[in-house]
């Protein structure tokens, strides 16, 4: 079994960019900062992806044009599951993380990493406790339970990032959405390959910056994705 990190073994940061140039530099920054501090063996990769009147590229470019460590991708296909997927096709690492960089603290990020440390065999992802309006709390609950009865899951926080997971557990490599329905479709794999998973509670506040893409009608959305989700899965 791989050791995890050390010397040999590299993480790769996944960590999808989309309309974050006024943070993204910020948050790069502290990342590098703290997991160097920590000795991680790590590379970051930026996928900026459907950006088109911002300036996040340039700003992710910046801080790799300092840090080798910093690999950014660009594509012009949004989608939060297609930047995971890219990413993760694009990673070198023996350890796999993917993560929302706009709510991630660097001191969270490396809470998981070591966790993942502690248990290298295992799925490792934040279970976020939600510090915001009632509204959003309520339907994080609701879209959770909705997962957790469709598809007799475990994890209470289907959504929650960072996400940790060794290469080996090549399946989670495999991942076919494009959209925010593949943190389900990444927990309906560790349930189907019984994966272990372990996750850990953060409390999640406020945003470092740019505007979260949650609305009412988004959140329809994803609870009308599970329910598609399930019934195709029952199709075949």
């Amino acid at each position: 079994m791989t050791t995890f990190p050390d010397n040999s073994s590299l993480v790769s940061i996944v960590l999808p960019i989309r309309n974050q140039a006024d943070h993204v530099a910020t948050v790069l920054k502290d990342y590098l900062a703290v997991l160097e501090r920590a000795a991680v063996n790590f590379e970051l990769l930026p996928v900026v992806n459907g950006t088109q009147h911002d300036i996040s590229l340039e700003r992710c470019q910046e801080v790799a044009a300092a840090n080798p460590r910093v690999r950014v991708h660009v594509t012009e296909k949004g989608g939060w599951g297609w930047a995971v997927r890219h990413g993760l096709e694009l990673s070198r690492g023996d350890y796999l993380c993917y993560t929302n960089s706009a709510r991630t603290k660097a001191e969270d990020l490396l809470l998981l990493l070591l966790y993942a440390r502690a248990y290298p065999g295992v799925v490792v992802k934040a279970n976020r406790k939600i510090r915001a309006s009632a509204r959003r709390r309520l339907g994080s609950v609701l879209y959770n339970f909705e997962c957790r009865a469709l598809f007799d899951l475990a994890s209470w926080d289907v959504n929650g990032t960072p996400k940790v997971f060794p290469r080996t557990f090549s399946h989670l490599l495999n991942l076919t959405r494009d959209d925010d329905l593949i943190d389900l479709e990444f927990a309906t794999v560790c349930a189907r390959e019984r994966y272990p998973l372990v996750e850990v509670p953060i409390v999640s506040t406020v945003r470092h910056g740019g505007r979260s893409t949650t609305n009412m009608r988004s959140a329809f959305r994803m609870y009308l994705g599970a329910l598609r989700m399930f019934q195709n899965t029952g199709d075949r």
